[in-house]
């Protein structure tokens, strides 16, 4: 009904299934009556406990390790931010009034973030579905079916929670590949300069890392470097493909937006770059400016020495495979002081999910303002630490810093 104020812990309390709040130090913060009921402890006893003080491993089945695969669950949400299923498990809970007496049960629990405005994991709320009697079950073939259904369940869940950890074991040493590949494909320090500072930060849990990537170029005609970062949905070939393009096209073309046309034309055939977002910057040191143009990605941020910040968002244009038209990128220009500072990123520095991205350019602005009497290299570190969820981002981030 329209109007009516709706008591949530009221509700949470009154939940059929068993929920449980979990800190991120894996401590019960609050139980609903269903948790209560299903475990046979007092909500005192729960408050403030470590779960695994409470729920330690079954002396019946010390094989089974059911606490381990607990644990690495809500370890994966923390570092994620994402909900995990587990596979039905049977833990085994000590009687709270007989000690070394324990009861069989077989739960199935789903483990789901709550994050804060920052993005990171606040509370983890820890369902468990109760179905021991269900495994228990008695068919009509009496007492033997029923120990037939029983170890075929759990036979099962077994398997796929096997399966899913060898699947993570794959999926960890792939990873570690593609990172390999990623840094072999980056340009090397001595194409950075002391004038620069870059840093790349792989999502957490993804496999497709590297879509994000860098560049610093020596541009022909006086004091000039080009200055480009990328972002894309494919992984490191993809990358090192767009990579090279731009730097060879930003050495030969009158300007950025050129640069950025050479390189919408060859991302049209390259299987991979759809959805590809790029900017480039030429910065001219002999007459103090920055020319740039961006197709489809966040503005780069000019901090002026006087702490003014000013996002150069006029020349941007769609990603660059989105573009029918032929017609000219745009391209825009400003000037800077000696000693401001041009920051360059992906958005996987300011996107966080629910959130608007301007509250992430604000908290970059934010920033960078605070520490802008940092050296390139501490400065970029900073920004890292402020900005990145402790546990890591879930996109990749790319950042360069670059002193004017």
């Amino acid at each position: 009904m329209a109007g009516t104020t709706i008591d949530f812990e009221a509700v949470y309390r009154a939940l059929p299934g068993m929920v449980a709040l979990l800190t991120p130090d894996l401590v019960f913060a609050d139980v609903n009556e269903a948790y209560v009921r299903g475990t046979g402890r007092s909500r005192e006893s729960l408050l403030g406990r470590y779960v695994f003080d409470v729920f330690p491993e079954s002396v019946n089945a010390p094989a089974a390790n059911h606490s381990h695969q607990l644990r690495a669950s809500l370890l994966r949400v923390l570092a994620g931010g994402r909900r995990d299923s587990m596979a039905l498990q049977r833990y085994d809970v000590e009687s709270p009034e007989h000690s070394g007496n324990w009861h069989e049960h077989y739960w199935s629990p789903v483990n789901s973030p709550v994050l804060g405005p920052d993005g990171r994991v606040r509370l983890i709320v820890h369902r468990v579905e109760e179905v021991t009697e269900f495994v228990r079950a008695r068919g009509l073939g009496g007492d033997t079916a029923g120990q037939v259904l029983e170890a075929e369940l759990y036979t099962r869940a077994r398997e796929l929670q096997e399966l899913n950890n060898r699947l993570r074991e794959a999926h960890a040493r792939e990873r570690e590949v593609a990172l390999v590949l990623q840094k072999a494909m980056l340009p090397a320090n001595r194409q950075v300069g002391h004038r620069a500072a870059v840093r790349y930060r792989p999502a957490v849990g993804a496999l497709n890392v590297c879509g994000d990537w860098y560049d610093l170029v020596d541009l022909v005609g006086g004091d000039r470097i080009g200055v480009s970062v990328g972002h894309g949905l494919e992984a490191a070939g993809v990358m090192g493909q767009l990579r090279s393009a731009l730097s060879a096209a930003s050495r030969v073309a009158d300007g950025p937006a050129q640069a950025l046309n050479v390189l919408g034309r060859y991302a049209n055939v390259v299987d991979g770059a759809e959805s590809a977002t790029v900017v480039t910057t030429f910065i001219d040191f002999d007459r103090n400016s920055i020319t740039y143009s961006s197709a489809g990605h966040p503005p780069p941020v000019l901090l002026h020495d006087d702490g003014r910040v000013e996002f150069l968002d006029r020349a941007t244009d769609p990603p660059l495979d989105a573009r029918p038209d032929p017609r000219p990128r745009p391209e825009a220009s400003t000037v800077f002081s000696p000693g401001a500072t041009l920051v360059l990123y992906t958005d996987g520095l300011i996107e966080r999910r629910r959130e608007d991205i301007d509250v992430g350019l604000r908290r970059l602005a934010e920033s960078l303002r605070r520490h802008r009497t940092l050296a390139p290299e501490p400065l970029a570190d900073t920004v890292l630490r402020e900005l990145l969820p402790p546990g890591g981002a879930t996109d990749d981030t790319a950042l360069v810093v670059v002193r004017l």
